[in-house]
């Protein structure tokens, strides 16, 4: 397989402080990072393309220490996280499967072997698309407190021929969460749910 052709990467760090309610002492960060890179396979079709997966690793590896260092560089802070692709119109959607384990993977063993599944969701589309990134907590999905989304975009990406890989993460639950259901100090982390 190709090497991986970065032609940018854009991060982006949110402190929010409110939603309406009293301010917090300690804001609420989230982040994302997106890397724009060329598609291998855009253009035409290709039965074979899982290759790629493991040419991604050291992509989604660099990208998750890089957003850790752009929350505060201390892994141990961050609660919640998810990942995300947009391809660009001449690749296909399953060539945005591919990000699945590279960029979940990379997550995980960075936080220090997180347990819970790391939501995602891709698309197909042109320059300045935007995508909603679905947040959940690293060690337990059914957190509610910690579902969330955090969309992002390029506004020149991805070309026809790229893709925007995304990973995103954050240091807490929505600022005021009061939504019940389980809360991160009962997680039992058995099975990546509860």
């Amino acid at each position: 397989m190709p090497d991986v052709k970065i032609r940018k990467f854009l991060t982006i760090i949110e402190e929010i402080y409110h939603e309406g309610g009293k301010p917090v002492e300690k804001p609420l960060k989230r982040g994302a990072i997106v890397a724009v890179i060329e598609n291998p396979f855009a253009g035409s079709y290709h039965e074979e393309i899982t290759g790629f997966m493991k040419d991604l690793e050291p992509l989604g590896l660099d990208m998750a220490n890089r957003l850790v260092a752009a929350l505060g560089g201390d892994p141990t802070i961050v609660e919640g996280y998810g990942k995300g692709i947009i391809v660009g119109q001449a690749g296909e959607l399953e060539h945005g499967a591919l990000w699945h384990a590279p960029g979940g993977y990379a997550m995980r063993e960075v936080l220090g072997g997180a347990k819970a599944i790391v939501p995602s969701s891709k698309k197909v589309g042109g320059p300045g698309t935007r995508l909603d990134v679905p947040v959940t907590h690293i060690n337990a999905s059914y957190v509610r407190s910690h579902f969330d989304s955090i969309e992002v975009g390029v506004p020149d990406g991805p070309r026809a021929n790229e893709m925007a890989v995304v990973l995103v993460m954050t240091t807490g639950p929505r600022v005021h969460a009061r939504s019940g259901g389980l809360k991160s100090e009962d997680i039992k982390g058995e099975d990546g749910l509860r």
